[in-house]
């Protein structure tokens, strides 16, 4: 019996570590079409364009470790075709046949019509780009997303002269609301950066463009084998695509939550949970993947953990706990009825786990006011 695993990310790479933990012992195959192992992505745009770590330093493991685990990593191979019929997934080294097959090929960076413009996706991404910030270019950042802000504050400690244009009205306004995403406008126009909000790209002056305005999950492979796609493949609660032998986890899996609905996760963390559970899935194990989301981000001396999600309609519906400005305090999102969506701190690092404990209970609502500090514990021991 094998199992095959397309995509050599860190879904992929959490899939394989649990297979062989829960004693599975088939064959395994990981086809991955980049040249490397698989690797960690959040240092490419922290750690490694800081110079505080070396690209080839966020491996998962080393060949060493695949090849005692008698996994068969096929790199630099891309999946072409899926048969569903023979079960077999056809690449350009040859097929290989499956029992099992999870699909985890990652997303990929929205492009704009931008002439010589980079991106920041892969290894390779980052160690290029982290040798052109060296050179201390007029860096210019299309889109104040995550990797953006996160590319603008490496920029600005390397020394380049940066400016990053927006065309909504705030930094982050789909994720963290007006109110906070002001508060990340502050943060990087106090450190230097020419913050353009409300502006779209049209060719500004600069030595370097990166364009950063989200991504798009890879799922040409699935749809071209008639699986059901909608913002990513469609999955149950336990991860198995609309062909049973298959699952999707990562970036690309439009995963059934139980709690929270139809929901697509492009962060670390679910790339590793979920593809722990894809594995156990693959061994028959359906127990539903129900792991509340989670992020992290760090630009300059601000350092923050989210947990959650957050609805549209209620990004705005924010409780401030500390000192926002100062960039220490406790936000909490809720529905305006009592029950907590998400929580994220600002420097506030003792406060994750009864931030965990928080999202998706309810309070009372008169307890979700402003205030000067966070009292987190409290409002853990008075949820209904």
């Amino acid at each position: 019996m094998t199992h095959v695993i397309v995509g050599g990310g860190l879904a992929g790479a959490s899939a394989v570590e649990e297979l062989r933990g829960q004693g599975y012992d088939g064959d395994v195959v990981l086809v991955g079409a980049e040249p490397h192992l698989p690797y960690h992505r959040p240092p490419l745009s922290k750690e490694v364009l800081l110079g505080k770590d070396e690209p080839d330093s966020t491996g998962v493991h080393d060949a060493g470790w695949y090849a005692e685990r008698g996994v068969d990593v096929r790199t630099g191979t891309t999946a072409r075709r899926i048969d569903r019929v023979r079960q077999v997934v056809e690449t350009d080294a040859g097929e290989v046949a499956y029992e099992r097959l999870l699909l985890a090929t990652g997303s990929e960076p929205r492009r704009l019509p931008v002439e010589d413009a980079v991106y920041l996706r892969t290894r390779d991404d980052s160690r290029a780009l982290r040798a052109a910030l060296l050179q201390q270019p007029r860096l210019l950042i299309v889109g104040a997303g995550w990797i953006g802000l996160e590319v603008a504050a490496a920029a600005r400690l390397a020394g380049c002269e940066v400016t990053v244009v927006e065309p909504q009205a705030q930094p982050l306004l789909g994720v963290v609301g007006a109110r906070v995403g002001a508060m990340f406008a502050d943060l990087h126009r106090q450190h230097g950066v020419d913050l353009r909000l409300g502006t779209s790209y049209d060719e500004q002056e600069a030595d370097l463009v990166l364009v950063a305005v989200g991504a798009e999950p890879r799922v040409d492979l699935a749809r071209d084998a008639g699986l059901d796609v909608d913002n990513g493949v469609l999955v149950d609660a336990a991860l198995r695509t609309s062909d049973p032998a298959i699952l999707a986890a990562g970036d690309i899996a439009t995963h059934d939550h139980p709690r929270l609905g139809r929901l697509r996760v492009e962060h670390w963390d679910n790339a590793i949970e979920q593809g722990k559970a894809a594995a156990r899935a693959m061994l028959g194990d359906e127990t539903p993947y129900e792991r509340t989301p989670y992020f992290f981000t760090d630009q300059y001396d601000l350092g923050t953990e989210y947990v959650g999600h957050v609805p549209r309609e209620h990004r705005d519906d924010v409780v401030v706990l500390g000192d926002l400005a100062a960039r220490r305090a406790v936000l909490l999102w809720h529905d305006g009825a009592g029950r907590v969506l998400g929580g994220m701190h600002l420097n506030e690092w003792d406060a994750t786990d009864d931030l965990r404990a928080l999202v998706g209970q309810t309070v009372d609502p008169a307890l979700l006011v402003d205030g000067p500090e966070a009292d987190l514990a409290q409002l853990v021991r008075r949820t209904r």
